[in-house]
């Protein structure tokens, strides 16, 4: 059994996410006919070979470290001596930092060819791969370089999630918070109501809470495709996370996110009135799926913050929290957020 759920593209077919038991069913969603080069890290190529090795394949490093520009002119290279043309159909598998320079590399060689993904980690699945965000990172500033171009297809096999580390899974369940909080407080709820154990025993639940959390991606997404308005609020937590991944190497991306969304709820009590007690749940949820919530010197961060993509002169779009179900974006001034800090 699997859900499927569509996202509208400005060209072409709708992008497939499906969500359950897919994986044995992976041929029937790729081109007929088509050549098909794997990009995965090595960690995946141990895990899958009989999936990886149906295929050419292309092998990136692990960690943050390694989304970057030098992989993907690596990248290049191989698909250079493997004679790749436009015919090609490049399937990412795994997580979130292969997903994301997987599709870059789709989505710039030869100026552009079809690809998909097969989503390993729980942070993939509800948020790096679903979307069409796709980017690697410049001098350790997070998604410097990128595009947006979705994927013909996501599948998100919640089986593969058995083996994840704890750490990964935990850092993944920050991303379902994000989304519950962003515009549906039925998944927020959902959240307060089980335990990290709950999650990882029980399928039928993991599912769909993973499906609500693409749901509310793709929704967003549908209404707008590159980020010029709406979609910009699945940025909560992610410009304080980014200075965070920026300055500490201690944080995966989902501690990151779950650390500034609770800044983001602290801010937000102060600017747009978000109640105390909302404020409390918010970070009490993370907190609850292990999460780390604090950081020791938040006005550290604000340099970082100064070189935040999303930064426009002197000032930046925060996502801000007034209920949980509905944010806002506001235009602030960078010595603001400071002052409040």
């Amino acid at each position: 059994m699997f859900e499927t759920i569509s996202v509208r593209r400005h060209l072409g077919e709708p992008s497939k996410v499906l969500i359950g038991n897919i994986l044995p069913q992976l041929d029937d969603f790729l081109p007929s006919g088509r050549r098909v080069v794997v990009i995965t890290d090595r960690n995946l190529a141990r895990a899958y070979p009989e999936l990886i090795g149906r295929f050419e394949h292309i092998i990136i490093g692990l960690g943050e470290g390694n989304k970057t520009l030098t992989t993907v002119e690596r990248a290049y290279s191989n698909l250079l001596k493997m004679n790749a043309d436009r015919e090609i159909f490049i399937l990412g598998v795994g997580g979130g930092i292969v997903t994301d320079t997987a599709g870059y590399v789709a989505s710039t060689w030869l100026r552009g060819v079809r690809f998909g993904f097969v989503a390993t980690s729980l942070l993939a699945q509800v948020d790096a791969s679903v979307g069409g965000k796709n980017g690697v990172n410049l001098h350790r500033f997070k998604n410097m370089v990128g595009t947006f171009n979705q994927p013909d297809f996501v599948l998100c096999d919640t089986g593969m999630l058995a083996t994840l580390p704890e750490r990964e899974f935990r850092a993944g369940l920050a991303e379902i918070a994000k989304a519950g909080i962003i515009a549906d407080p039925e998944l927020f709820s959902m959240l307060e109501a089980h335990t990290y154990e709950d999650l990882c025993g029980d399928q039928q639940l993991l599912g769909e809470v993973i499906a609500r959390a693409v749901r509310v991606k793709a929704n967003i997404v549908e209404q707008d495709e590159r980020e010029a308005g709406e979609r910009r609020k699945l940025n909560l937590g992610h410009t304080f996370a980014h200075a965070i991944e920026k300055l500490s190497h201690r944080y995966v991306h989902g501690e990151a996110v779950a650390i500034g969304t609770a800044i983001i709820a602290d801010l937000s009590e102060r600017v747009v009135g978000l109640q105390p007690e909302t404020s409390k749940r918010i970070v009490a949820v993370l907190d609850k799926m292990g999460l780390p919530v604090s950081y020791p010197s938040v006005v550290k961060l604000i340099p970082a913050v100064h070189s935040d993509k999303k930064r426009d002169s002197e000032a930046i779009n925060l996502i801000l929290i007034r209920d949980i179900g509905n944010c806002e974006v506001r235009r602030m001034p960078l010595a603001e957020i400071e002052s409040y800090f």
